[in-house]
């Protein structure tokens, strides 16, 4: 053992620490357990050493062998392009889609999280050599603690207001409060969903919400994730019996029609609440140039 032995070793303990503690399989069943996580903490344990061998690296003047740093990136990007295809193929098999908005967040969110086990193995192992153990258990600590914090974005909850509202018919319009969702002429399917249907309108808090969450992807997220945590009232082959979302053009509320086999209101509130805010779908109107010098005119 020379005297990087310890420092590598715990930069590359503390990274792939980082990488079990961002690896989680939620209600979204992803990704799967067992052989799922072997292959994310693999990587994540290859991303610490990259991360822990390149101050020794450095402090040895061994500057070429930093470049393979360019060579891990270029595997991490695989990373994403794997968890993208694969959630593309499983998604046509789903009762109620993911959408391909929601699957290229969470493939960005495996790419990134490998990132960050590379610089909380970077930061730990230079801490460790200059400072001492101590210094570096601190630090390796709060870099945990920025990781876990950066896995955690906005919720619907957050920007929108989430109300209750009964689905009742206009003819054969299907409609939740004035928002009109689809046409169902079939007396039979017209009962279905109001026996077993459920409204709810979520009320943007301000002009750069309503963009956002007129997003389609951002609206097949809420329906994916009520649907997977409520259960669905349908199979193949019932296109009337499919959630929807729709949106009142007047004023950017928009309506969600689903059908959960746990009919609870304060459960579902809850559940399309914790729904995430997409990064893809994020817009902000209000900060454009053009606003910004129409308001200073």
């Amino acid at each position: 053992m020379n005297e990087y032995s310890m420092p590598i070793l715990f930069g590359v303990i503390i990274g792939t620490l980082a990488r079990i503690l961002m690896l989680r399989t939620d209600y979204r069943q992803y990704p799967t357990y067992l052989h799922g996580k072997v292959i994310h903490i693999s990587l994540g344990f290859i991303a610490a050493a990259l991360g822990a061998v390149a101050i020794p690296a450095i402090m040895e003047l061994e500057f070429t062998a930093v470049t393979f740093l360019t060579v891990a990136a270029t595997q991490f990007r695989e990373v994403r392009n794997m968890e993208r295809n694969t959630l593309t193929e499983v998604d046509g098999f789903e009762l109620v889609p993911r959408g391909k908005t929601y699957i290229e967040g969470i493939a960005i969110s495996f790419e990134s999280r490998n990132y960050l086990v590379i610089f909380t193995s970077f930061f730990s192992t230079l801490t460790f050599i200059v400072f001492g153990v101590y210094i570096a258990l601190l630090v390796a600590t709060s870099c945990l603690a920025i990781s876990m914090a950066l896995m955690s974005g906005k919720r619907i909850k957050d920007i929108v207001e989430i109300e209750h509202h009964s689905l009742h018919f206009k003819g054969a319009g299907l409609y939740v409060d004035n928002i009109y969702i689809m046409n169902i002429g079939l007396p039979e399917r017209q009962d279905e969903i109001l026996r077993y249907g459920m409204g709810f309108v979520l009320k943007p808090k301000n002009i750069n919400i309503v963009t956002t969450i007129a997003n389609l992807g951002q609206r097949q997220a809420i329906l994916h994730d009520v649907s997977v945590t409520l259960g669905v009232f349908r199979d193949s082959g019932t296109p009337a019996l499919t959630p929807l979302i729709k949106r009142d053009l007047d004023d950017g509320r928009i309506g969600i029609f689903m059908l959960p086999q746990i009919r609870d209101i304060n459960k579902a509130k809850k559940v399309i609440g914790e729904v995430p805010v997409l990064e893809n779908a994020i817009r902000m109107p209000s900060e454009s140039a053009f606003n910004y010098r129409k308001g200073n005119q």
